[in-house]
């Protein structure tokens, strides 16, 4: 009988530390399968931002162009390449092409806005000059949602490559998300306005 009572209490012990066990295991995957799903949801709104930005630019655009068409009637193509550019944003399908489209689109502003230099009167114009600087600031935002948007990607990135964060990130159907990174034209070429 007394044998009895120490193999209930032996059995009792060995449940609660395998209670104990299974719990820290069970606490363990629920808090890697919530960071995994925690990063995704932060890397989301990160380019969410962006692309608000980006909108933001795209309509501003349309309005700068017109503006300064009237005084730059011969830079037909530069037009209508930020207009192809603008559209190519909107047809992307894919981050990957909205980051190539906004590159590209990058490129083409700075050499509207460089126009100015050659057109005084462009430049003497206040809703020239308002647009200029709306489309300023939203380079600013962008610039700094780019910044966030690269780090949520970075934390992502690296507790995807971690032992333990590919298993929690595949459960959760987390994949790896691309960098913003500029493109090769834009890191190697100076925006060039010929007349």
């Amino acid at each position: 009988m007394r044998n009895f009572g120490k193999a209930w209490v032996v059995l009792v012990g060995v449940l609660l530390v395998l209670l104990l066990i299974g719990f820290g295991i069970f606490s363990w995957y629920i808090g890697g399968y919530n960071k995994a799903v925690s990063l995704e949801q932060g890397a989301e709104k990160a380019w969410a931002d962006i692309d608000t930005t980006l909108q933001r630019r795209l309509d501003l655009i349309p309005n700068l162009v017109e503006t300064v068409k009237g005084y730059a009637t011969h830079e037909k193509e530069l037009f209508e390449n930020i207009a192809k550019s603008r559209e190519k944003y909107f047809q992307a399908g894919s981050r990957a092409g909205k980051i190539e489209a906004t590159n590209e689109l990058s490129g083409f502003l700075s050499r509207l806005l460089m126009l100015q230099e050659n057109y005084p009167q462009l430049k003497a114009n206040e809703n020239f000059r308002d647009l200029q600087v709306a489309l300023e600031g939203t380079e600013n935002r962008i610039n700094v949602a780019r910044t966030r948007y690269n780090e949520a990607a970075r934390q992502l990135n690296t507790f995807y490559r971690q032992l333990f964060g590919s298993f929690f990130c595949k459960r959760a159907g987390v994949e790896k998300v691309e960098y913003f990174e500029a493109s090769e034209q834009a890191k190697t070429e100076v925006p060039k306005v010929e007349f």
